[in-house]
């Protein structure tokens, strides 16, 4: 049997997704939460990796399993075992061929962005900050030259072991609340440090160092040193992916709403 289960987690105690020697990664704790409940161990796979410091309010992970137990009681008794910021949001039984990552046809991400003169606080290491204001217009501008298929080089961090720099993005939306910006992406995928770097070059642009325009220059350069370094990890959430309606997994969480 395969099990698919919707996961979301606050990034800011652990070490990202992948498992370390440490242990104190997203997937060592809820492997170790799933090796409680199910009485033996049990590998995951995700359908995309976070970073130190990022979160996801809808990881999507895949195990298989000969255990024969209620799709809500993989809910419960894995939650009962996992610390207070990580929680399994659904489980799904999935056909043999569904894989979390080479299922998805395209994943979403979300960056909040608090501009004020005074640092976060109570919402510490949920969000970006900036103290200069931006320009929505001048960000909006730029933001036409990030969409469609690119070679996304000039975006990309060093370690990124993605065989192709070519990408399609194919939605950047832009909202404020108060101080509060929110940018949402959706790609077929995207390069390691991406929606970072991409971020640090749209705050340049808002705060007046560079023209909407630039971004085409940096685009079209592929090369990394031309663009903007690369911005905080506190405000990346992984909103999850998208799968074929065949399947049957929800789209989003509780937590979506939340979200600002």
């Amino acid at each position: 049997m395969r099990i698919a289960l919707g996961l979301s987690y606050s990034g800011t105690a652990y070490e990202g997704w992948q498992s370390q020697l440490s242990g104190n990664t997203v997937q060592d704790r809820l492997e170790k939460a799933l090796g409680k409940f199910a009485a033996q161990p049990l590998r995951t796979l995700c359908a995309g990796r976070t970073d130190a410091g990022v979160h996801a309010l809808m990881q999507v992970v895949h195990f298989d399993t000969p255990l024969q137990r209620e799709l809500s009681s993989w809910v419960r008794g894995t939650n009962a075992f996992l610390p207070r910021d990580i929680a399994v949001q659904w489980a799904r039984e999935v056909p043999a061929e569904f894989h979390c990552r080479g299922s998805a046809t395209s994943r979403r991400y979300a960056y909040v962005l608090l501009e004020s003169p005074v640092r976060p606080s109570v919402e510490a290491g949920r969000v970006g900050w900036v103290y200069r204001p931006m320009d929505p217009a001048a960000i909006r501008t730029a933001i036409t030259h990030l969409l469609g298929e690119h070679d996304f080089s000039s975006f990309r961090a060093a370690q990124c072991q993605a065989k192709s720099p070519v990408k399609t993005i194919s939605r950047i939306e832009v909202s404020q609340r108060a101080g509060y910006w929110r940018f949402e992406f959706e790609a077929n995928a995207f390069l390691h440090h991406m929606i970072r770097n991409i971020m640090g070059c749209l705050v340049a642009v808002g705060q007046g160092q560079h023209p909407p325009d630039w971004l085409a220059e940096v685009r079209a350069a592929r090369r990394r040193d031309v663009a903007a370094p690369t911005f905080s990890p506190d405000g990346l959430y992984f909103l999850g992916p998208r799968y074929e309606a065949r399947y049957g997994l929800p789209e989003r969480t509780a937590a979506y709403d939340w979200l600002p």
